[in-house]
C-alpha cells in the first residue's frame, strides 16, 4: 500500500461511545495508506497517554501524534517517560504534540492558564531530558525542579508538534517545534498568513524553516456522508468553537464580530449547556445554520470525493506540508482518500517521514 505521509486523521473524532473505537480507526487508517493519526485529549475517555499506547501497539508504519496534550497537567518526567516510552514503542513514529488548552476549563480544574515562556521552556526540558543530560536546579518559566533526567544511557530527538492558533503561538512553532498544526475553518488569506509566520519564525531562529511541517487541519465532509451527519459535522462544530472562543476565530479570520455578537445572543445558543456539536438535534443544528454566514464554513472539503480532492490540494497550493482530514473516522473519509490516491503527484511527498513532525 502506497503511504501517504501527506494525510492523516484524528482518531475518536467528536465524542465516541468507548474508546475501543480507535482500535479498528487506527488499523483501517493503516492499510488506506494514511500517514498520521493525531490524538485529541478530553478529560474523560480521551486521555492522551493511553490512547497512544494502544494506537502504537496495534500499528507498524503510521505515525502517531498528541494533538494535543498540556505540559501543565503532567510532572515534566511523567511527560518525557510517556514520549520516549511512545518513541520507542513505534521505531520513532510519535510525536509528543502539545498546545494552550481552554483557559476556562483550566480555571475550573485550579491549572494555571498556559503562556507562550512557559511552553518554550518546557519544550527546552523534554529536548535535554531525552538528550541524557542531568537537569539540575531548574527554575525557569515552566516551573522550578532540583532534578530532572532519565540517566546518560538516552540520546533520542523525539520530534515535537505545537497546537498554533495565533501569531506568538504560530512563532513559538517556528522557533522550536518540528510541526505546528492550524487551526480548523481557517481562511485562504488566515491559512496564507499562518504558514508564512511560522516559517520566518523557524529562519530567524536559525532553522530550515522546510523543517518544520505545517500540517492544515481541515474539515472533511463528504456529500457521501448522510445529512444529519454533514450537519453535525459542519454547522456543529464550528458552533462549537464560537461558543468555546470565537472572538479569536473572528479576530485571526477577520470576520464581522457583530455575526458572532447575533450568534451568541440567539436565545437557543445563549441557553443551550454544554458543545452544540455533541448535544444539540438535528432540528437545533438547522436553526443554528441559519446563524452562521456560509462563507464562514466555506473553508472545508465538502462535495463529491473529487470536490473534496480538490479542496484538499488548494492547501497545499496555500503552503500547507500537509492535511489532517478532520472531523471524520477513516470509513467516513475513505472515498476522498481514494479519489486523492488516483490523482496523488507521484514523488512530490516523498520527503516526508511518517512520524508527522519528522
Amino acid at each position: 500500500m502506497q503511504r501517504m505521509n501527506e494525510l492523516a486523521f484524528y482518531t475518536l473524532a467528536g465524542a465516541p461511545d468507548t474508546p475501543f473505537d480507535l482500535i479498528d480507526e487506527i488499523r483501517h487508517g493503516e492499510r488506506l495508506g494514511i500517514g498520521s493519526a493525531f490524538i485529541s485529549e478530553r478529560f474523560n475517555i480521551k486521555e492522551a497517554a493511553t490512547l497512544s499506547g494502544a494506537a502504537g501497539a496495534i500499528s507498524s508504519e503510521i505515525g502517531i501524534a498528541t494533538a494535543a496534550t498540556n505540559h501543565n497537567t503532567r510532572h515534566p518526567m511523567v511527560t518525557a517517560a510517556y514520549a520516549m516510552t511512545m518513541h520507542k514503542l513505534t521505531g520513532g513514529r510519535f510525536s509528543l504534540g502539545l498546545g494552550r488548552g481552554v483557559d476556562k476549563a483550566f480555571d475550573a480544574f485550579g491549572l494555571s492558564r498556559i503562556k507562550t515562556a512557559q511552553v518554550e521552556d518546557f519544550v527546552g526540558l523534554m529536548r535535554r531530558i531525552w538528550r541524557g543530560e542531568a537537569v539540575l536546579g531548574h527554575d525557569g518559566p515552566a516551573g522550578k525542579y532540583p532534578y530532572l533526567g532519565m540517566g546518560p544511557e538516552y540520546d533520542e530527538h523525539i520530534p515535537m508538534t505545537w497546537v498554533a492558533f495565533g501569531p506568538n503561538s504560530l512563532a513559538l512553532g517556528g522557533r522550536v517545534f518540528d510541526s505546528v498544526v492550524l487551526h480548523t475553518f481557517f481562511t485562504d488569506e488566515t491559512t496564507v498568513r499562518c504558514v508564512e509566520t511560522v516559517k520566518r519564525a523557524a529562519e530567524e531562529a536559525g532553522r530550515d524553516p522546510a523543517s518544520v511541517r505545517v500540517w492544515s487541519c481541515f474539515a472533511s465532509i463528504g456529500d457521501h456522508l448522510p445529512e444529519p451527519l454533514r450537519l453535525k459535522k459542519l454547522v456543529g462544530r464550528m458552533a462549537t468553537y464560537l461558543q468555546a472562543y470565537g472572538d479569536l476565530m473572528v479576530r485571526t479570520n477577520d470576520w464581522d464580530p457583530k455575526v458572532l455578537e447575533r450568534f451568541r445572543a440567539d436565545p437557543f445558543v445563549a441557553s443551550f449547556k454544554g458543545a452544540i456539536d455533541n448535544l444539540a438535534t438535528t432540528e437545533e443544528l438547522e436553526h443554528v445554520a441559519t446563524l452562521i454566514p456560509e462563507d464562514w464554513l466555506a473553508s472545508a472539503a465538502t462535495g463529491s470525493p473529487e470536490q473534496c480532492v480538490a479542496a484538499v490540494n488548494h492547501q497545499f497550493d496555500l503552503g500547507c506540508d500537509g492535511v489532517i482530514l478532520h472531523g471524520a473516522t477513516p470509513t467516513q473519509i475513505e472515498p476522498i482518500v481514494e479519489a486523492y490516491r488516483a490523482q496523488r503527484p507521484k514523488g512530490k511527498f516523498d520527503h516526508l517521514a511518517a512520524n508527522p513532525a519528522g
